[in-house]
C-alpha cells in the first residue's frame, strides 16, 4: 500500500538538455513585458537619472528576451518541428531582431515592444502545439 501511495500520479518526461529540461516561452514574454513597461515609464518621466536607469534596465531585459528565445530555438525546437512549422526560422529571426538593436535594445518605441510580444505569442502558440503532439 505504501508503494502505491508513493507512486507518482503523473509521469513527466523531457527531451532536452540539462539542467532541468523545462522550456516555456513565458520566460521570454515576461521579459518582453518588462521591456514594454520600462518604455512606457521612460516616456512618462523627464528625469535624466531615471531615464538613464530605465534604459540600462530595459537593455538588460531585452538581452534576456533574446536569451530565452535562443534557448527555445537552439535547445527545444528540433528538425521535425521545422517540417511542420517552416516559418519558425523567420519567426525567431524577427523576434530576436525586435528584442535586439532593431527593437527592445535600440528604441523606446512601445509599438516595437508590442511587435515583439506579438512574435513571442506566435512562437508560444507553435510551442504549445508541439508540446501537445
Amino acid at each position: 500500500m505504501l508503494a502505491r501511495l508513493l507512486r507518482p500520479r503523473n509521469i513527466a518526461s523531457a527531451h532536452c538538455d540539462l539542467p532541468c529540461g523545462v522550456y516555456d516561452p513565458a520566460q521570454a514574454r515576461i521579459e518582453a513585458e518588462s521591456v514594454k513597461a520600462i518604455m512606457e515609464k521612460y516616456a512618462g518621466n523627464e528625469d535624466p537619472v531615471f531615464r538613464s536607469r530605465a534604459l540600462t534596465i530595459k537593455e538588460e531585459r531585452a538581452e534576456l528576451v533574446k536569451h530565452h528565445l535562443w534557448v527555445l530555438w537552439t535547445d527545444y525546437f528540433k528538425p521535425p518541428h521545422l517540417e511542420t512549422y517552416p516559418q519558425l526560422h523567420q519567426l525567431f529571426w524577427e523576434a530576436t531582431k525586435l528584442a535586439g538593436a532593431a527593437g527592445g535594445k535600440g528604441t523606446v518605441d512601445v509599438a516595437k515592444a508590442d511587435e515583439l510580444l506579438g512574435k513571442i505569442d506566435e512562437i508560444s502558440k507553435i510551442f504549445w502545439e508541439t508540446k501537445a503532439a
